[in-house]
């Protein structure tokens, strides 16, 4: 991979695009750390997620951006993230295919059920109708609005289909 590579870079797509996937090879290659942004939502607790408060998520993403290199990956898009794509020097839409997200979405559900995949959350069916939701108004509602509210880090936003794009 090119020593010019970015070392600030956000990576949002919608649920099953390949975020998590793409972020861990990029990080693995650049050396580079990655971090979910649903855990800097979610404060991960044996006893079951506790959602962060509006300033304990902005104090956690702030401190991640601070750094001097760092892979962000996630759906949000809301204000509380704005910081990270103002301060990214590359953001990356991975725009990968409706249909094949819900593929994605199915095979991860029944890989986690049977165990055979970690999970970040107990999944359970009401979970995998709401992924199958938020995938459908991912398409529908954020990614337009995304693109309207974003727009003026078009110099630096990377729309991709697949990480084979990038990598």
């Amino acid at each position: 991979m090119n020593k010019k590579f970015p070392s600030k870079i956000h990576i949002i797509g919608s649920v099953g695009s390949g975020k998590t996937t793409l972020a861990k090879e990029l990080s693995a290659k650049l050396n580079i750390p990655y971090y979910e942004l649903d855990n800097v939502v979610w404060l991960r607790q044996n006893s079951g997620d506790i959602r962060r408060t509006e300033q304990q998520k902005v104090a956690y993403l702030n401190n991640i951006i601070l750094t001097n290199a760092w892979i962000i990956e996630g759906v949000h898009n809301e204000d509380w993230v704005t910081q990270s794509f103002s301060n990214a020097d590359l953001i990356i839409f991975l725009d990968t295919k409706y249909f094949i997200r819900i593929y994605r979405i199915i095979k991860r559900f029944t890989l986690q059920k049977l165990g055979l995949e970690k999970s970040n959350y107990k999944p359970t069916f009401a979970i995998f109708i709401n992924l199958l939701k938020w995938n459908r108004r991912f398409e529908e509602i954020v990614k337009p609005n995304f693109y309207h509210k974003f727009e003026m880090y078009c110099d630096k936003l990377l729309v991709v289909s697949s990480k084979r794009q990038i990598l």
